[in-house]
């Protein structure tokens, strides 16, 4: 299993980008969220990755959070739900939206995803229910509102932790969220050189 992927971006197409990594380029299909998120051509970048095995084919399938590719996952095990299909839903709909819509049985909203009809929108509801409360706009609001306020001197630790991450050639918005977590797992009495240690497993 290919779990990700950094390299530079030579083409990008907002459906389809090639990563050259280490001379070698890999076709990546990719969701529009994902494609809009790379620096441009040129750039460096990272993706968590799915490979898709079928009989006469090997496809990879990129994201710019592991969050995405998760979900892309979730949906795939739903009954006539494809790559393609998986791929328009993370397009359309924010992952919280997506999530609320298929918790409250919301198969307008569901169909308003190009490739999405009535049958596949009522499977979803029903198959990832479940699945999806977590990832659910109201879950998230619950556990934004539960947790503790960082003090600032978390806030600025975290801050310097980001930076490292930022560095060494991660993207601000996922040296920030690996930042949180390596604070999280280790506290903040921990060293910075730990932190940053720590950070590096969660940035895909």
């Amino acid at each position: 299993m290919i779990e990700w992927l950094r390299g530079i971006v030579v083409e990008n197409d907002g459906e389809h980008i090639v990563l050259d990594v280490h001379g070698v380029g890999y076709g990546v299909d990719v969701p529009a969220t994902t494609a809009r998120a790379l620096d441009g051509i040129g750039a460096e970048a990272t993706l968590a990755t799915y490979l898709d095995v079928k009989e006469n084919a090997l496809q990879l399938y990129g994201f710019s959070t592991t969050e995405e590719r998760e979900v892309f996952r979730t949906c795939l095990g739903v009954k006539g739900v494809g790559p393609q299909i998986a791929l328009s839903i993370l397009s359309t709909l924010p992952i919280g939206d997506f999530a609320a819509a298929v918790v409250h049985n919301d198969v307008a909203r569901l169909t308003a995803v190009p490739g999405i009809g009535k049958k596949i929108a009522e499977r979803l509801a029903v198959e990832l229910r479940d699945k999806m409360k977590a990832w659910s706009v109201e879950s998230r609001r619950q556990a934004t509102a539960g947790a503790e306020p960082k003090s600032s001197a978390e806030e600025n630790l975290c801050a310097e932790v980001s930076a490292a991450l930022q560095a060494l050639g991660c993207k601000p918005i996922v040296a920030d969220r690996a930042a949180s977590r390596a604070l999280e797992i280790l506290g903040a009495q921990a060293p910075l050189e730990e932190l940053v240690r720590e950070a590096l497993h969660h940035r895909y």
